[in-house]
């Protein structure tokens, strides 16, 4: 077989493969994909807090929309909005947050004695839901996302709520 032949025969095999690596992949995003959708900083309330990096996560839905969450650095705010203001909340697509629906948008979140609540940027509550308690998680972290059950479960250490689109 000539040479050229056996050049462009293994090129035809390779090209599938470089097309599924280069597939986005609906999901819990991987701590690569995070460090170029997070941003350092966000605003809320005033401020423009640094975003925790570390403390991120995110999903891609089938559509190739995205969900992205992560904790900031809350100490230049008031008391009160320390209580119940955690991180950054954004999603391109309308979810559904336990039983409640939320449309596309920029928001903060936070978990906060026994709910997840959900605020514009302005801190206004928009979404307050009842959270859960996993006893059962062997390592709590600050926050991350796991699939569950045809959803996601979105934890805070050990409360967490279900995301589904």
């Amino acid at each position: 077989m000539p040479r050229k032949s056996l050049v462009l025969i293994s090129l035809l095999f390779l090209i599938p493969v470089a097309l599924t690596q280069n597939a986005t992949q609906k999901g819990v995003l991987k701590s690569a994909e995070l460090k170029s959708l997070i941003p350092p900083n966000y605003f809320f309330a005033g401020k423009t807090p640094t975003v925790q990096l570390r403390n991120s996560a995110g999903i891609r839905f089938t559509n190739d929309k995205l969900l992205l969450v992560a904790l900031v650095d809350t100490g230049g705010y008031s008391t009160a909005i320390q209580e119940k203001y955690q991180g950054l909340f954004i999603t391109e697509l309308p979810i559904k947050i336990e039983d409640s629906d939320l449309k596309p948008g920029a928001y903060g979140f936070g978990f906060s004695q026994g709910k997840f609540l959900v605020m514009d940027i302005g801190a206004n509550d928009l979404l307050s839901v009842a959270a859960h308690h996993d006893d059962n998680l062997q390592r709590a972290v600050p926050l991350k996302i796991i699939e569950q059950d045809r959803g996601y479960r979105l934890y805070a250490g050990k409360n967490f709520v279900t995301i589904k689109q």
